[in-house]
């Protein structure tokens, strides 16, 4: 009991000593609480103080930038106000100026205007003067002048011309002579002359009558397939065959050939033998065409541009085997190339294959240069190639250095004495065609086609044509005769104009 006694004192004792402690605390805590809130009020006093004098001298600040702006603008807009005030009086005193300058302007005008009709009066009584003086009026004067003008400058014109070939020839007529004769020297290649007949030899006389046949039909069947017509006549041990289609012709002659060695001639064995002979042509016009090839060195050429090319050995220009004339274009073609700097492969192919067009023209309608350059395009040659091929007679503008040397070659080539012939009817039209142009002309008297159609003699009336003109119309009848002649080479247009002064002494 007495120990629960002393445990509630101690307790109550514990109580009591710890509320006072605690409120010993509460106070000390509230008196640092006071001191800093005093303290507190005494900064927050402070802050607000120098708050106010920052705001001060801030607004200070402002106000003096805002006036000194002020002035600058009050300054500037004086100023501004003064230029304006000058510029005004300026203007008034250019204004009056002006105002004189334009009375002083129409005072001028008014002068002018009469200086003007007092020259229209004095250029009226020139013009009645000179007209009275000279018997002439203003048109017939003018026309006159106008005459003179114009014979002035066709003579001028004529000089000029004359000069400038001079020159063009005096510089290029060597170079030209020595790079074609390299060529044709190292080119001097034979030339055959093909017809549309081709004559079979016999064994005998004897030999005609088994080729007529019973009946002829042993000659009707030789002629059905091969389409070459036989003539058998009065000459001794020989038959003729005649066709323009030379490759047929080959065919038929070969077939023949071969029948007369076999010695047997019925319309079975004709057949078999043309079948032969169409095979063995077909297999030479190939090895035509790839040793025309392997002559002028060129590779990777299309297959059916060989057999083309093989085709040519039987066709003929004027008489002019094609395929030899092609083969000699492109050596010519290539050695100008050569001389000139230009691409000799090109040139050589352009060559080769210009007249490859021929070789089907008979088949397929238009120009061998269309038909030429259209099969050219279908076997991937290059366009190069192509130009020259359509332009190497001028029907399209060449673009390259070697579509004009095979125009050059093909002309070297075509023009060479007896490489061509002519049939006796076109050769008679030529010239009559020739001359009929140059008659065409005003002021010519007489024309003669000479060298074999190669050169036009024209006699020109002197009274009507000048030397001046004279040398303007041989320009234009070659301009003429390229339009609406062909033919091959070149033609010489020689114009002459002759004055003679003939008096008698009596």
């Amino acid at each position: 009991m007495i120990v629960l006694v002393v445990a509630i004192v101690c307790i109550v004792l514990g109580y009591y000593y710890r509320k006072r402690i605690a409120e010993g605390k509460i106070s000390s805590a509230e008196e640092a609480a006071r001191k800093i809130v005093e303290e507190s009020e005494k900064q927050s006093e402070a802050m607000k103080r120098e708050s106010l004098l920052e705001a001060k001298e801030e607004a200070h600040k402002l106000r003096s930038e805002v006036e000194k702006e002020s002035r600058e603008r009050r300054n500037e807009a004086q100023r501004l106000e003064r230029r304006l005030q000058q510029k005004e009086e300026n203007l008034d005193r250019k204004s009056e100026s002006l105002d004189s300058r334009e009375l002083s302007l129409g005072n001028k005008q008014k002068e002018i205007r009469k200086i003007h009709e007092q020259v229209d009066l004095l250029h009226k009584q020139q013009l009645s003067e000179l007209e009275r003086i000279s018997e002439l009026t203003r048109d017939q004067a003018k026309a006159q002048l106008l005459d003179s003008v114009q014979k002035d400058i066709t003579h001028e014109v004529a000089v000029k011309y004359r000069e400038i070939e001079a020159r063009t020839k005096e510089s290029a007529d060597k170079k030209a002579r020595d790079i074609i004769s390299l060529a044709i020297q190292k080119s001097a290649a034979d030339h055959v002359a093909e017809s549309t007949v081709s004559v079979v030899t016999l064994p005998n006389d004897e030999m005609k009558g088994r080729i007529i046949g019973r009946e002829g039909r042993n000659i009707r069947t030789l002629e059905t397939a091969t389409g070459i017509d036989l003539i058998i006549d009065d000459t001794p041990e020989a038959v003729i065959l005649s066709g323009f289609d030379p490759i047929r012709r080959e065919v038929a002659r070969i077939a023949l050939q071969k029948l007369i060695v076999d010695g047997r001639i019925h319309p079975a064995r004709i057949e078999e033998m043309v079948e032969k002979a169409k095979k063995e042509v077909e297999v030479q016009i190939r090895e035509e065409g790839e040793q025309a090839v392997f002559e002028i060195g060129l590779h990777s050429i299309h297959p059916e541009l060989v057999k083309l090319l093989g085709r040519l050995k039987y066709r003929t220009s004027y008489g002019q085997n094609v395929l030899k004339h092609s083969v000699e274009v492109a050596r010519l073609a290539g050695i100008m190339a050569a001389e000139l700097g230009a691409d000799v492969k090109l040139a050589k192919r352009s060559g080769l294959l210009h007249d490859i067009g021929k070789a089907v023209d008979h088949e397929i309608e238009g120009s061998h240069t269309q038909i030429g350059g259209d099969l050219a395009k279908k076997y991937r040659e290059s366009p190069e190639v192509i130009n020259a091929i359509r332009a190497h007679h001028g029907d399209i503008e060449p673009i390259t250095t070697e579509a004009v040397l095979v125009q050059a070659a093909d002309a070297i080539s075509a023009a060479r004495p007896g490489a061509r012939r002519e049939a006796l009817e076109a050769y008679i039209k030529r010239l009559e065609k020739l001359e009929e142009i140059a008659n065409s002309f005003a002021g010519v008297d007489k024309s003669f086609a000479i060298q074999a159609g190669r050169e036009v003699r024209i006699i020109v009336k002197p009274d009507k044509v000048s030397d001046d003109q004279a040398t303007l119309m041989a320009r234009e009848i070659v301009k003429k005769v390229e339009k609406e002649l062909e033919y091959p080479g070149q033609i010489k247009i020689n114009v002459i104009r002759e004055t003679r002064a003939i008096d008698y002494a009596k």
